[in-house]
């Protein structure tokens, strides 16, 4: 039995146009998405086999392979529920994301600092990577990660709470190879409510990184 499976998309494929076309979704989420799971379920069952044999000639490739096709899962997941048809703008207390809303102004300056810096560095990711807001819990505070391929780069113990993908195949079909166009317009889509509850859910577990015993 598998032990990742690929999660329904929480719209349709139309959900997201004119910023995300019907084809890009379909592809991205039927195609690439369900790749990563595939590969995630293969590598472990090759883990296992190593295991059974005692024959770990291959075990470095195992564990970048587990690595690249996990995190690629995970970050896909949350990607698809970072966006709404109905999303854009910034959090607001009257949408009730004002904590979200402080805690970007106290860690960025201010929400137009923060879009700043996210935007860059999901458009100047070198060739396939991600442009990630994630809960940093040593500090308590939000960082921006820029993530190379899908788990380099990466702060031990920062969780994701925003992602925008900078993967060709997350804007190619519709944007070609204008990045920065695609990034742009990712921020008419971002679902701050549920940003807003990754956040808030990222705080009620700082304890789970242990420093020291």
């Amino acid at each position: 039995m598998a032990t990742y499976t690929l999660p329904e998309l929480p719209y349709d494929y139309a959900a997201l146009e004119p910023v995300i076309s019907p084809q890009i979704i379909e592809l991205h989420h039927d195609k690439h998405h369900a790749a990563y799971v595939k590969g995630a379920n293969d590598t472990l069952e090759q883990l296992a086999e190593a295991r059974d044999k005692d024959q770990w000639g291959a075990v470095n490739g195992l564990e970048k392979n587990l690595a690249f096709h996990l995190s690629g899962h995970i970050l896909h997941s949350i990607y698809w529920h970072n966006m709404t048809g109905d999303g854009g703008g910034e959090p607001l207390d009257k949408d009730g994301t004002g904590e979200l809303a402080g805690a970007i102004a106290e860690s960025f300056g201010s929400f137009a600092k923060f879009k700043a810096q996210l935007t860059k560095a999901a458009a100047t990711t070198q060739g396939s990577g991600w442009g990630v807001l994630a809960y940093e819990p040593v500090s308590g505070r939000l960082i921006v990660e820029q993530i190379y391929d899908h788990q380099g780069n990466v702060g031990q113990g920062s969780v994701p709470v925003l992602v925008f993908d900078a993967w060709e195949h997350a804007f190619y079909l519709q944007y070609k190879n204008q990045k920065v166009d695609f990034i742009e317009a990712m921020w008419k889509v971002v679902n701050w409510q549920d940003v807003a509850r990754r956040y808030a859910a990222a705080k009620e577990r700082s304890d789970v990184l242990l420093l020291a015993p």
